[in-house]
């Protein structure tokens, strides 16, 4: 009797090893083991993750986990391929991340409070806090928002900046996407929101662009776009630092396919224009931040 308790209590015992052992295993081991890097990303996030009219997901964030993923392969030996899952907020990707259910999450804003349950990569770009508003609103000073209903998405990085900056600002957060915001927005239920302002600016895209001002010119709050991923995960976070690295200095010494890329999503003629001086004059400080990379070891 005693030896059967014993392996009873082994088969209860095994299985929680077993999905121990799981949980444990690192984001480069899963992708060794499976050949898939799974990625929780928005569908409709215009310039960093969008659907296209081929029914392609592009954008900004799209191409720097293609980059992500060459390295992995380069480091791995093996193909790699991207899966994508759909996850639209904030605090969802970071469900998704520490449930193990994706292994990484861009298009983010850096937070602390983030901080303290992922690890962020390098920021590969930066934005900022601003308002939209329909044209000629005059809502560009803190004054001004008094008693307007701004709304923001309940998780964004909106939300802290606008209390802060106008507490007596009626705060709305019943509308889950920006797109859902713009539809109150036009029908006068709100009188602006507030967001990142390259998304903003992105999204407006698919509407009159014309019919709405992105104010004021210099942002409420400024912070850098990073992609999220599981903490103790050094060796996949070094990784997707360095396809971040790599792709800033190749744009600053002027990579023809590097430079075409970007100036998709932020040259002139680009979707969401950003002065390139700017643009490089960021690149530069991040690559100096971290280093430089070996041209020969990138190849």
């Amino acid at each position: 009797m005693k030896k059967i308790l014993q392996l009873v209590g082994l088969g209860c015992i095994l299985p929680m090893f077993l999905a121990s052992a799981s949980l444990a295993e690192t984001v480069v081991e899963k992708v060794a083991r499976t050949g898939f890097l799974t990625v929780g990303t928005r569908f409709d996030a215009i310039p960093y993750s969008y659907v296209n009219e081929k029914g392609e997901l592009v954008g900004y964030s799209m191409d720097v986990l293609e980059r992500i993923r060459k390295r992995l392969e380069t480091r791995l030996g093996r193909p790699v391929t991207l899966q994508m899952v759909e996850a639209n907020q904030p605090g969802e990707k970071i469900n998704l991340i520490r449930s193990g259910d994706i292994d990484i999450a861009c298009s983010t804003a850096f937070t602390w409070e983030r901080a303290k349950v992922v690890d962020f990569s390098i920021s590969y770009s930066i934005s900022g806090i601003r308002i939209l508003a329909k044209k000629g609103s005059n809502l560009s000073t803190p004054q001004s928002l008094i008693g307007k209903r701004i709304a923001l998405v309940p998780t964004s990085a909106a939300v802290d900046v606008i209390k802060l900056v106008q507490p007596q600002a009626t705060i709305v957060t019943t509308y889950s996407t920006v797109e859902e915001a713009i539809k109150a927005l036009k029908t006068g239920k709100i009188d602006a929101i507030a967001g990142d302002s390259i998304s903003l600016a992105g999204t407006i895209l698919r509407d009159n662009p014309q019919a709405y001002e992105i104010v004021p010119e210099e942002a409420l709050a400024n912070f850098g776009i990073a992609c999220m991923v599981p903490e103790d995960n050094s060796t996949f976070l070094d990784d997707v630092n360095y396809a971040i690295v790599k792709m800033m200095q190749d744009y600053i010494t002027n990579d023809t396919a590097t430079v075409s890329q970007i100036d998709r999503w932020f040259g002139s003629q680009g979707m969401v224009p950003i002065p390139p001086e700017l643009l490089k004059g960021f690149f530069a400080f991040k690559v100096i931040e971290h280093a430089q990379i070996n041209p020969q070891e990138a190849k």
